[in-house]
């Protein structure tokens, strides 16, 4: 089997073409990243195509502040520029292409031409449902929501249509797509791993009980829930943290919850989130759509206890009452009755937090995944 990998940024599917590679079924890996940044990973240059300069436009223009892009939105422009890209690099000699949603369409046709199977990685929820959900979100407080492109929603559900097999990370997502009319035979499930080297406790320095969240901080993570929680608690020698950059929608939240406990960590290199998953107590991702958080493993791995939500792909590695707890989205006394439980039992939560080390090394190893998708690819293949 040779595997040919594309996707427009998304650093963690470098792992896939990581695992691959390990066991020598990487054809290639097409990327926007520059291939010294791919090569960290342990990419042999020679199977490395960087389209690097797609990388450096579209972070240019997104630096660019809003007042002067306005209401012009390239991204589907940088997208097609990609999917054009790809589609004119492909050649004969893999037998199975594996792609993005929403990056690749017409490189999809290519590929099938050159007689490979094809494989559509979605690793959030069914296009429409996640529209649907965050649109209802939004406007249940008032706020405006944008909407994905016109032209890249299309693409999207295109893909879903003509790809021979659509891979997601969670029960979750899968449930969406099903709900959805995708066949149950046209979909691979497989949830995402972490990496030990870079994910590992670390001695915590003081007795501070501590909630963290880490990942985006705004609506659709569920933020304006977790901060109600935490400060109706108004837990003695507590902290919640939240790492992340802030969107502007969820400032009016951080204003009507302000409080000294309530600290804002902003945003950090993935090499150092390490230290600021071990120095806190509980990991708390409360998302209302998340196809799977990959925050999650990573707290894991630093032997944090974890609360999330039905939408998170939680439950796919989460052992409920082992490792931590699922509560329902948009449930701030669900959250705070988690919370509470932790602050309250120490003991419990030192006991779930080693579980949950135990299981991220045990089975959310990037090896495990890699074993589990290879398997899945190989399947694909031969049907």
């Amino acid at each position: 089997m040779k595997v040919t990998v594309s996707v427009f940024g998304r650093f963690w599917a470098f792992y896939l073409a990581q695992q691959l590679q390990k066991r020598g079924y990487l054809h290639e890996l097409i990327s926007t990243y520059p291939t010294f940044a791919i090569k960290k990973y342990g990419i042999e240059s020679k199977l490395i195509h960087s389209i690097w300069h797609l990388e450096v436009l579209s972070r240019s223009w997104y630096r660019i502040p809003s007042w002067i892009r306005g209401d012009r939105n390239l991204q589907l422009w940088f997208l097609e520029q990609f999917d054009r890209s790809v589609t004119n690099s492909l050649s004969p000699g893999f037998d199975l292409f594996v792609g993005w949603s929403g990056c690749n369409l017409w490189s999809l046709h290519r590929a099938k031409e050159l007689g490979a199977k094809t494989v559509i990685e979605r690793g959030s929820s069914h296009m429409h449902y996640q529209t649907e959900i965050l649109k209802e979100e939004y406007e249940k407080w008032g706020l405006k929501f944008t909407e994905t492109h016109p032209g890249i929603y299309e693409r999207e559900i295109k893909s879903y249509a003509e790809a021979d097999k659509i891979t997601v990370p969670s029960l979750f997502a899968k449930r969406t797509f099903l709900e959805q009319g995708i066949p149950e035979s046209k979909l691979i499930h497989v949830p995402y791993g972490t990496s030990l080297t870079e994910f590992y406790p670390a001695p915590k320095e003081d007795d501070i009980f501590r909630v963290i969240h880490c990942g985006g901080i705004n609506l659709r993570k569920g933020v304006q829930y977790l901060l109600q929680a935490f400060y109706e608690l108004n837990l003695p020698k507590a902290e919640l943290w939240l790492v992340g950059s802030i969107a502007p929608e969820i400032e009016l939240f951080l204003v009507k919850y302000q409080s000294d406990r309530i600290i804002i960590k902003g945003t950090y290199p993935q090499k150092q989130l390490r230290l600021l998953y071990s120095q806190c107590s509980v990991f708390c991702l409360a998302s209302i759509e998340d196809g799977f958080g990959m925050v999650i493993p990573q707290a894991m791995a630093c032997g944090l206890p974890v609360i999330h939500t039905t939408n998170t792909g939680g439950e796919d590695i989460v052992r409920d009452g082992i490792d931590g707890f699922c509560v329902p989205i948009r449930s701030v006394e669900a959250l705070k009755e988690k919370i509470s439980f932790f602050y309250e039992n120490p003991e419990r939560r030192d006991e779930m937090g080693r579980n949950a080390l135990k299981q991220a090394v045990k089975a959310l190893t990037w090896d495990v995944y890699g074993e589990k998708i290879t398997k899945a690819y190989i399947d694909t293949i031969l049907k």
